[in-house]
């Protein structure tokens, strides 16, 4: 197994599992926690794929993948309950690990299609959080990627750095993977956020600095 199915292979295992776990806490049935697991598992690759032109059958005939995915949601739907409460605190880990495992995996599958270093950068990012804003949506949930940490960053970090010729070897790739999942552990305890600003009225409050 190469280093391009490893990463799929991790990505689809970890986004799988959180999101089987979303869907058991919006208390769906076990239908509904099949089909949210394939769609976080699946979903970024088919955005990807859409948008940089490359063929969206080509899911149908990665079997491995599907059974794989498969597997993952219904051991989780069969775990204890108290196992899955433990799981629970660690759903930002399993988030940065499908989050870095697939935005390496889109950034390998731009540059093999000789893609300019931008869409590398786009590829990365969208296989890394397009399945997890899709988990989020049909959940009902505010997606995470347009929360206060910083969460999409560091897919387009892999991207840049892949697309660049920086990392290429199997261990310079494993390097960036531990790279992203540690970097985005910290801006979730650290809660590092990029700039923002709010256009809701400030009327009768008063200004930072002025209190």
């Amino acid at each position: 197994m190469d280093v391009f199915h490893l990463f799929s292979l991790i990505g689809t295992i970890a986004f799988a599992v959180s999101g089987a776990i979303v869907a058991m806490e919006e208390e769906y049935d076990i239908l509904g926690v099949i089909v949210l697991g394939l769609v976080t598992a699946f979903g970024g690759g088919v955005v990807r794929n859409l948008l940089i032109g490359a063929p969206v059958t080509t899911l149908w005939s990665q079997s491995l993948y599907l059974n794989t995915a498969s597997v993952s949601i219904l051991v989780v739907f069969f775990l204890p309950i108290a196992w899955i409460h433990h799981w629970k605190k660690t759903e930002a880990f399993f988030d940065a690990i499908g989050l870095s495992a697939f935005a390496i995996q889109g950034a390998l599958f731009a540059v093999d299609a000789k893609l300019p270093l931008n869409a590398v950068m786009v590829a990365a990012m969208l296989t890394g959080i397009g399945g997890g804003m899709i988990r989020d949506m049909m959940a009902g949930r505010k997606p995470l990627v347009l929360r206060d940490e910083i969460y999409a960053v560091w897919a387009l970090a892999a991207g840049f750095a892949i697309g660049y010729g920086r990392f290429g070897s199997t261990w310079e790739l494993l390097t960036l993977f531990a790279f992203i999942v540690v970097f985005r552990m910290l801006s979730v305890q650290f809660k590092w956020k990029l700039p923002r600003r709010s256009l809701r009225s400030n009327q009768g409050r008063p200004e930072k600095g002025e209190e």
